[in-house]
Parts: C-alpha cells; sequence; structure tokens
C-alpha cells in the first residue's frame, strides 16, 4: 500500500470543473485499489506538513503553494505534477506567445517542474507545448482522461439515440471558448444548432448528444477538452480547429462505443502510469 497526498486548488466538492471531476475520479480509482490517499488543498500545505509525510504527493492545480512550501516539495523529492493547464507560464496562456514559445521573463515555476519526478500532461498537443517551454526529459503524455463509471454508461446509451440534422454549441461565457465563432460559422453554412448550457451535467451530456454534429473552436488551447471527448463518445461528428489536444491523440478517430471502451481502459491505464513513477 502506498500513502498518497493530492493537493489542488481546489476539488469537487468547491467547483464541478473538468479538472476536479478528472482529480477526483483518480483519487477514488487509487483508493479502490488499496492506497491510502489524502485530498489537500494548496493553500492548506505547509513546509511543515511536507517534512512530515512519508508518502508521495500527486500536485494538480497548486496556485496556493507557498514559495516556501515549494521549495519544501523540491527538497524531498517526492513529488509528482499532474499538470492540467501551463502554470509555468506566468499568463498561464501559451497563446499570448508566438508558436507558443514564451520569453524566459514569462517562464515560471521552472525549479519546481524540473525536480518534480514526472510531469503528466493530458494530450501529446499538451506535452509539445510545455517541453518548448520547458525542456525536461520528466514531461510525459497520459493521452485521455477519467470518467465515472456512471457517466461513461450514460454515454454510452445516448450514443444509441438517434440524433437530429443540426449542430450543438456549447453556450459559454468565456470568451476564449469562442461561442460568438462557432455560431458564425452554424450562420455562413445555414445549418440548425443548438446552444447547450445547462448545470446539470447528465442533462447537458442528453442536449449536447441530441444533434450529429459539435462545433467548438476555441481560441486558446485546450489541453485535451472533455466536452470535445464526450461529444465523441456519444457518436458525434466535431468540427473544430488545431487548438484542441484530444484531436492529436490516436484514439481521436474513434467514437462512440469504441471510444467509450478506450476511456474505460483509460481509467486503470491513466492511474498506473502516475503510481509507477512512485514505485
Amino acid at each position: 500500500m502506498m500513502e498518497i497526498v493530492f493537493v489542488a486548488d481546489f476539488f469537487v466538492e468547491h467547483i464541478l470543473g473538468g479538472g476536479e471531476l478528472n482529480n477526483e475520479e483518480f483519487v477514488k480509482i487509487v483508493s479502490q485499489a488499496g492506497h491510502k490517499v489524502t485530498k489537500l488543498r494548496s493553500f492548506d500545505l505547509t513546509p511543515r506538513h511536507v517534512r512530515g509525510v512519508s508518502g508521495k504527493f500527486v500536485i494538480a492545480n497548486f496556485m496556493g503553494l507557498s514559495e516556501e512550501t515549494k521549495t519544501a516539495l523540491e527538497d524531498r523529492a517526492g513529488y509528482v505534477i499532474y499538470e492540467h493547464d501551463h502554470k509555468y507560464l506566468s499568463t498561464r496562456n501559451p497563446a499570448d506567445f508566438d508558436d507558443f514559445v514564451a520569453p524566459d521573463e514569462h517562464i515560471v515555476n521552472r525549479s519546481f517542474y524540473e525536480n518534480a519526478m514526472a510531469v503528466f500532461c493530458q494530450s501529446a498537443f499538451h506535452k509539445q507545448i510545455v517541453q518548448k517551454n520547458l525542456p525536461f526529459k520528466n514531461i510525459h503524455n497520459l493521452g485521455g482522461n477519467l470518467w465515472d463509471v456512471e457517466s461513461l454508461a450514460k454515454m454510452r446509451e445516448l450514443s444509441n439515440c438517434e440524433k437530429r440534422e443540426a449542430c450543438s454549441i456549447m453556450d459559454s461565457p468565456i470568451e476564449h471558448k469562442n461561442t460568438a465563432d462557432a455560431l458564425k460559422y452554424c450562420f455562413a453554412k445555414k445549418i440548425p444548432y443548438d446552444l447547450i448550457k445547462d448545470s446539470n451535467y447528465y442533462s447537458f451530456l442528453a442536449q449536447l448528444g441530441a444533434n450529429k454534429k459539435f462545433v467548438f473552436l476555441p481560441k486558446t488551447p485546450e489541453t485535451l477538452s472533455r466536452v470535445v471527448v464526450e461529444a465523441r463518445m456519444m457518436g458525434m461528428q466535431v468540427i473544430t480547429n488545431k487548438l484542441v489536444g484530444a484531436t492529436h491523440e490516436p484514439w481521436f478517430k474513434h467514437k462512440g462505443i469504441d471510444l467509450i471502451e478506450i476511456m474505460e481502459q483509460k481509467r486503470s491505464e491513466i492511474p498506473q502510469k502516475v503510481l509507477r513513477v512512485f514505485e
């Protein structure tokens, strides 16, 4: 049995974001495998706590970590970084720079990444961008995300539903998700569309998967994009650009039940990749 402290700024009990859902499933899977996993918010982790833990640390979002705590983690050399975005950049947005390569003055947390046992990225596209800015050998691609068994079962059900000749567009207030250009695309092509927005996850999936196509044209790089993978798992055609990490993965050519089965395999594959570093 391994003792693991999983550190993040927020968990699902605070925010229902894609990263938080993924992290929660990672914790559940590793716990069910017999390991002792403790969740701890980054704001609550101190150098004294770091020195008092004999186990290993999985560091997800870490904006709440103090510089002293980062140094304490580096000194003990027993942590990995489960990267969800780009916290090595002062802006956290590689689209701010030509070819996604930031000048040195915009690189932050360099030693924290360099001294990690491993830095795990969401996709090959994500890894490529990270390595353009941090040319380290400890950067790896997990090649996917984690969904709970119930959600995968729901998408399996929805993948078999008859779909309308229309496009789904995510109604997002976040500017870089670029709902505006997705709407322009449908106007230009004279394709009927539905704007999808629902705080209930299963209801959101049902609305998203009711149409044959999903249009998503982000302005900034998506490390993976859970919603794009969800659309594919429900058998949809995805109209997007080159900024979506999922589209760079070899499994993206699959959809429907085939892709759901691949993501079911990821439930064991991804945690094993992370734990193997500690072993």
